[in-house]
């Protein structure tokens, strides 16, 4: 598996590429702005994509979505049906899907928003603004917070310490750290 980090400096948020070396297959999560240099990513080496998960409705996660359906076909995975209507296989609560010639595992975790999902694919945690470094995601009320402290905890932090976090803006992180510096945990 190799990922590719990408950054949209329109919303600061982050955007990742993820290959599967075996099989020239790729999915990208929250594609917020696709640049020439994510297509050329895809194209110089030869990659499929085939998906595109997204993490929650936020057009800082999803912008770059219709552009993505434009180039190529794609199955886009998400808990929010509005994020491409027709094309959106809806995914609730935790399961595992089959992707790019990958297992990830899928599970909700609202508070930041209600559809907040969050993706494992081997030792890494695609968080989206579950959780950055450092502190947790925005809420938009007490009850909020404490839904998603209580997620965090139960389906973050279970993971080794070496699992690696990639969150939705921000540098990327491990449950280790997060557990021994999260100033919102």
């Amino acid at each position: 598996m190799k990922i590719y980090f990408y950054m949209n400096f329109e919303s600061f948020s982050n955007c990742y590429l993820v290959a599967n070396e075996e099989t020239k297959q790729a999915l990208i999560i929250d594609p917020a702005k696709i640049s020439e240099n994510i297509i050329n990513q895809i194209e110089d080496y030869g990659y499929t994509l085939c998906a595109a998960l997204i993490t929650h409705n936020h057009s800082g996660h999803t912008r770059g979505l219709l552009t993505l359906k434009k180039i190529y076909d794609i199955d886009v995975f998400a808990a929010d049906p509005e994020i491409v209507a027709d094309s959106t296989t809806i995914i609730k609560g935790d399961g595992t899907l089959h992707a790019a010639g990958f297992d990830v595992d899928f599970f909700s975790l609202p508070g930041h928003s209600s559809d907040s999902m969050v993706y494992k694919i081997g030792n890494v945690l695609f968080t989206g603004d579950t959780i950055n470094a450092g502190v947790i995601g925005l809420t938009t009320s007490n009850y909020s917070r404490i839904l998603l402290v209580a997620g965090i905890k139960s389906k973050i932090l279970t993971h080794s310490d070496d699992t690696i976090i990639m969150p939705g803006h921000g540098p990327m992180t491990s449950v280790g750290a997060e557990k021994n510096f999260n100033i919102d945990l």
